[in-house]
């Protein structure tokens, strides 16, 4: 049969040989919790099959059962060789929402919590040379205000900006047979200006005399290459030649090749280049850009949370691309690296976001839950040169106005800046403010241009709309972010839904608000990005540019106009 997903799920830290293990699985329903307790893990069969890594709420899994599941089971069989288990044998899981218990041939092999980050397991011990069983369960209640959820909707049915939940495995599972000795991670910290990369590279089972080498290369040919003698952990410094800057226009990556003189190799790539604030500015590489993204909530029809296939991916980003935007907020989810590895390639500008919605952060014990997560989902993209920035919650409004609340923003803002001082970090988007956030951003859904105008009118002054200004005024230092805006309803011929203001009389008047809200944010020299609301439908949420299965909204004349608005030039670009 044909692998569904099957192209290789980690692109920045690529091994040649691997075994996919997505495809039909045995599956079963666990509805009221008890399958430990009723022998799942030692039963040979389940009485279902579905296709990962789709999750069971979607069409694509054959299953398509949407109503709340506390629990579900998997199996599945795979062949080991001798050559497999002569050193060490890794199961890697892309994501499982929620928490997941993984069992080899019975044995307990590890367990994870968190439902948008990887994790990975040592099964050597527990397989055997010949055909092995694996056991997944994952169990997940996103009603309990303990977990993130995003935007899975916590009532039967998807309602306003909720939509259809997603439970168990929802990212490839695959296998890699790796020596004893192996790299087990890096981290590529570049630094535009000297026209270097600094590498941190953790190493697994390390001895005495191995030699671990990086070499980089541009466009096949040699750019530097550096070695040190191995350890558990290690810095290896590589000066670039040439040094080529990665950029929306000219998105320039070098491959990385890591060799191991133990015989171990991955490959990946990387991008050399800088963000930082200036002013009331963003520079990239030193330079003013102007962030005109969408807010992409990365929804499937067919996948719900998994696109049905990596070309999807791909055509999501050139769609927006086409439109003249030059970037995305990765809203309420950690979307899929190959997404992160087509922005890269393709020259998206992102910002990483967690699925913040659905943990009380007003309790205290909510910090030791969400802190971990959020840091794998740092960890796993550090990489990504299409990443700029990083923004942990999203909308923690009045109601969370506390003292709990705010020291658990505050704390994972500085933690975020403690493992990754390369990008920029919002403490939370939109509403309310801290006091430590590299960006002040603001959510308005004001449909009328010259009300729009108003609210922006006296930021000179150091004075914005505020959607809660009892927490947080801007102070007219730091840069200005409308990440939110749009969001017109406009969907005919369709009965329900929603959308943001009164529905407009025709596609002439959608786009007239469009184009009228944009050049606002575009003319206004405090402003340095803007996000809109968003690039397709979502259920019954009908604001998008495109209808949920991407097909076009407007005539061919609409669109190009909105792309002509969004590549005008920006204030911010124009001033000195």
């Amino acid at each position: 049969m044909n692998i569904p997903r099957p192209e290789y799920p980690r692109p920045q830290m690529v091994r040649n040989v691997w075994c996919n293990l997505n495809g039909l699985w045995e599956f079963a329903f666990d509805f009221s919790n008890s399958g430990k307790a009723r022998g799942l893990v030692q039963q040979e069969h389940l009485e279902q099959t579905i296709l990962v890594p789709f999750c069971p709420e979607s069409k694509l899994s054959g299953v398509e059962f949407k109503d709340f599941i506390p629990a579900v089971w998997y199996k599945r069989r795979f062949t080991a060789t001798e050559a497999d288990l002569s050193g060490h044998l890794l199961l890697h899981f892309g994501a499982v929402d929620y928490a997941c218990e993984v069992w080899m041939n019975g044995k307990p092999v590890g367990s994870h919590q968190g439902g948008y980050t990887p994790f990975t397991f040592d099964i050597t011990d527990a397989a055997i040379v010949g055909e092995n069983l694996l056991t997944v369960y994952a169990q997940d209640d996103l009603r309990s205000c303990r977990q993130p959820r995003g935007k899975q909707s916590t009532e039967y049915f998807s309602h306003g900006c909720d939509y259809t939940r997603t439970t168990g495995i929802w990212q490839t599972v695959w296998l890699e047979a790796v020596p004893a000795v192996y790299i087990a991670d890096y981290q590529v910290f570049p630094d535009y200006r000297n026209g270097k990369i600094t590498i941190r590279t953790e190493i697994c089972g390390c001895t005495e005399g191995q030699t671990l080498t990086a070499a980089a290369s541009l466009d096949g040919i040699p750019a530097g290459q550096a070695s040190a003698k191995a350890a558990g952990s290690l810095l290896v410094e590589i000066p670039l030649s040439p040094a080529v800057l990665w950029e929306p226009d000219h998105p320039a990556l070098y491959d990385l090749t890591l060799t191991l003189s133990g015989g171990d190799q991955v490959t990946g790539y990387f991008g050399l280049r800088g963000i930082e604030v200036a002013g009331h500015k963003v520079l990239l590489n030193g330079k003013p850009i102007f962030q005109r993204l969408v807010l992409d909530q990365g929804f499937y029809p067919d996948g719900i949370y998994t696109a049905p296939s990596d070309e999807a991916i791909k055509a999501d980003i050139v769609r927006c691309q086409e439109l003249g935007f030059n970037g995305a907020r990765l809203h309420q989810k950690v979307f899929e690296p190959r997404f992160l590895y087509w922005a890269d390639r393709l020259g998206y500008l992102c910002w990483g976001e967690y699925a913040s919605w659905g943990i009380d952060i007003t309790k205290p014990e909510a910090l030791a839950v969400f802190l971990p997560e959020w840091l794998e989902s740092v960890k796993r993209d550090f990489n990504h040169p299409a990443i700029i920035g990083w923004c942990p919650f999203n909308e923690t409004s009045v109601g969370y106005d506390c003292k709990t609340a705010k020291d658990t923003v505050r704390t994972v803002y500085e933690m975020t800046k403690l493992v990754d001082s390369t990008r920029l970090v919002i403490d939370s988007s939109g509403y309310v403010h801290t006091g430590k956030t590299d960006l002040y951003d603001v959510h308005d859904y004001e449909q009328e241009p010259a009300a729009f105008t108003e609210h922006y009118a006296h930021t000179d002054q150091g004075e914005s709309f505020e959607n809660f200004p009892q927490w947080g005024k801007w102070d007219g230092k730091l840069p200005l972010f409308v990440s939110e805006y749009g969001g017109t309803w406009w969907c005919p011929g369709v009965q329900g839904g929603w959308g943001y203001g009164e529905t407009p009389k025709d596609e002439e008047e959608v786009c007239r608000r469009y184009c009228g809200l944009t050049q606002v944010l575009l003319d206004n020299p405090k402003i340095c990005a803007f996000c809109y609301t968003q690039p397709y439908d979502i259920e019954q949420e009908q604001n998008g540019l495109f209808q949920y299965d991407r097909s076009p909204k407007f005539s061919p004349e609409i669109y190009q106009r909105i792309r002509e608005t969004n590549l005008r030039p920006a204030a911010i670009e124009k001033t000195e």
